[in-house]
């Protein structure tokens, strides 16, 4: 089990606080104990805490630069079948550099593009950020075994694997009264809707968000 998190500012381009980025982050510490990692470039951040399982060195450690640092990604979960779809990749004339699942998903995506997904047998939560187009890129696997969940408002994007890493950020905290009645009676929210209003579960297989949104 690992951490993601991150914020992109999408409308109006404003430098993200790596204060902030890293105190999101570390409010998944409990997730991933083995290393803590964030990236930031102008409007974007990325953050991780990982859980070493597949490649225990540093090589694996996230956010991870690849694609001569073109594209950079933060990842949770694992790809059961990484190995035959890196076999796959290499006879097409891809590089690695580590032995982690997390490589391999960007040099697919670099392959085939979002029908990438369509290879992976696993569970995961997946953001890949595009430094040329400025294109950020979210999956999650298609039963939501691996928890993502977003705020969306007034040109910001804020994602992270648990709500309280997006309530780090100093967004305005208003209770969605249309679910209370859900929660109350079945102790669970189905759908995308949360207990806050504009903070949402990633209930979608992907979607991709530009900076001119």
């Amino acid at each position: 089990m690992c951490g993601i998190t991150g914020i992109f500012e999408y409308k109006d381009s404003h430098p993200v606080s790596e204060q902030l980025l890293k105190k999101m982050t570390d409010s998944l510490a409990h997730r991933g104990p083995d290393a803590e990692g964030i990236y930031t470039s102008g409007s974007i951040g990325l953050g991780h805490r990982r859980l070493s399982i597949l490649d225990l060195s540093e090589q694996g450690n996230q956010p991870m630069k690849i694609l001569d640092g073109r594209m950079v990604i933060t990842y949770n979960g694992e790809i059961y079948n990484f190995k035959e779809i890196r076999e796959e990749l290499e006879k097409k004339g891809h590089n690695f550099r580590s032995n982690c699942d997390g490589e391999v998903i960007v040099h697919a995506y670099e392959e085939y593009g979002v029908n990438c997904l369509h290879m992976f047998n696993g569970m995961f939560a997946i953001c890949l950020y595009d430094i040329n187009k400025r294109q950020l890129f979210l999956a999650r696997d298609r039963i939501g075994i691996k928890p993502l969940y977003y705020y969306l408002n007034d040109g910001e994007l804020i994602f992270c694997s648990e709500i309280k890493g997006i309530l780090q950020h100093p967004i305005k905290r208003e209770i969605n009264k249309s679910v209370l009645d859900k929660f109350i009676a079945i102790r669970y929210i189905p759908g995308e809707k949360t207990i806050f209003n504009n903070i949402f579960s990633f209930s979608v297989f992907f979607k991709i968000f530009i900076n001119n949104l």
